[in-house]
């Protein structure tokens, strides 16, 4: 089952160990001395696509399918002492095809960066460097490469290459392929020319075009992305690390979420889960999570309503404890009759005030201490395309600080960060005590 143009590349039959299954996600194997890779459908069943690659995996410079136009995929049948892959065209489908047509050169992607060459980078999160990159067709591309000092590594690739294969729409970024030559762990994406919201939203200059509309369509776009990762896709998805840069912007400045490193699939009727190990950005996860690595659909909404109080402000929340936060200073206006004072006045005065406000109100309601309260994506979407819908009011915000200072806004990017449960800081929502003469005072919570 070979295509035009990449002999080499086919689907294979092999015979995998079905220890390499146990983790239902992506897997490395070797088969017949070259490089294969196993996608577990992301559904549950045992099924994969064995694709071999090499350096004839991409042709003409462009990114090259390597399954057959027939949509033929391989099934894994399991046993107590292996898993054998067998052909069955029957039992292809679309998310299937797509992943199998993910695999990457690395000699193309070092001749599309210009050998990464430093006038190509883009930016570097915690996944490593991000290059921009360009095939020999036109195409212009984003890579994405493993830094040796990142605390991610394949888990992370794994989790991107399973999910965002199978998840097509407007407001969710493109995964065009990986990598995984010589040591080297790389995923490409489409190219987006206004990069990342946060390199805009919090620079002194650029901010001034993101005027209200520009913002407002913004707030809706990452809603739908995010109704479609909970509700409409074939798929339950759950983000876990929605933020700012991880939203990028097209050059009409449509946004596309992205960066599904640490994101978790619910299967069948499932809507929540649980973790020892708390995955995310201060700032933006929920009590629930920070505290006792509960997540859900509501994780998710927590973390919008950061981001819509961040847009509709232009200030970045905070993640220092002993400092206002973001949604303390919101909910402190909101009370006082003064949430217009909010507006970020980089947008000037032509601001529709009706939808300055609404989007103030969504957000707090999306940031209350119990995930109950919260709303979900559908009611948001619903609150953000009517004029006549009755919202809720809200109460007070997770991690509130009673505080009479003023907020500080915090100008350096949100740390992503791994620990355990035991690890992290209890934080309480509860009004911060201060001394009446500043004195510090230590509150010792148990392990």
């Amino acid at each position: 089952m070979e295509e035009a143009g990449s002999p080499s590349s086919s689907l294979t039959t092999a015979k995998v160990p079905s220890a390499a299954l146990d983790d239902c996600s992506t897997a490395a194997n070797s088969v017949s001395g070259e490089a294969a890779v196993v996608v577990t459908d992301a559904v549950g069943s045992c099924c994969c696509l064995l694709v071999t690659f090499g350096s004839s995996s991409v042709a003409g410079g462009s990114i090259a399918k390597t399954s057959s136009t027939s949509g033929c995929s391989a099934r894994l049948s399991r046993s107590p002492s292996e898993s054998t892959c067998t052909t069955d065209d029957a039992s292809a489908t679309d998310g299937d095809e797509r992943a199998a047509s993910l695999l990457v050169s690395l000699n193309v992607l070092t001749a599309a960066t210009m050998n990464f060459s430093s006038s190509n980078k883009l930016g570097e999160g915690g996944f490593g460097p991000v290059y921009k990159g360009k095939l020999l067709d036109g195409q212009e591309i984003a890579v994405k490469r493993l830094s040796a000092s990142s605390r991610q590594g394949l888990e992370e690739l794994k989790t991107e290459v399973m999910l965002v294969a199978k998840l097509l729409h407007k407001n969710l970024v493109r995964l065009f392929g990986f990598c995984l030559e010589e040591e080297e762990k790389m995923l490409v994406y489409e190219y987006l020319p206004n990069g990342s919201l946060d390199k805009i939203l919090y620079d002194p200059n650029r901010r001034f075009d993101l005027d209200w509309g520009t913002r407002y369509r913004i707030i809706i776009g990452i809603a739908r992305g995010l109704l479609y990762l909970h509700e409409d896709s074939q798929l339950r998805i759950i983000h876990r690390d929605l933020k700012a840069s991880n939203i990028l912007l097209d050059e009409s400045m449509n946004p596309k979420i992205s960066d599904f490193g640490l994101a978790r699939l619910f299967l069948g009727s499932e809507t929540q889960g649980n973790t020892d190990r708390i995955s995310g950005t201060y700032g933006y996860m929920a009590p629930e999570y920070a505290r006792n690595g509960y997540f859900s659909v509501k994780s998710d909404v927590y973390s919008f309503g950061i981001l819509v109080l961040e847009i509709v402000t232009g200030r970045r929340n905070v993640r220092n404890r002993n400092s206002v936060n973001l949604q303390s200073h919101v909910w402190d206006h909101w009370n006082n009759g003064m949430a217009l004072q909010l507006r970020d006045p980089a947008m000037g005065n032509r601001c529709a005030n009706t939808e300055v406000l609404k989007c103030i109100h969504i957000g707090l309601l999306c940031v209350q201490e119990s995930a109950a309260d919260r709303p979900t994506m559908s009611e948001v979407i619903m609150m953000l395309s009517s004029h006549t819908v009755t919202y809720p009011t809200p109460l007070q915000p997770a991690f509130f600080i009673n505080r009479g200072g003023s907020f500080e806004a915090d100008n350096d990017d949100g740390d992503r960060f791994t620990a355990g449960a035991a690890e992290l800081v209890n934080s309480k929502s509860e009004p911060l005590q201060l001394s009446i003469n500043d004195v510090s005072i230590t509150d010792l919570h148990p392990r």
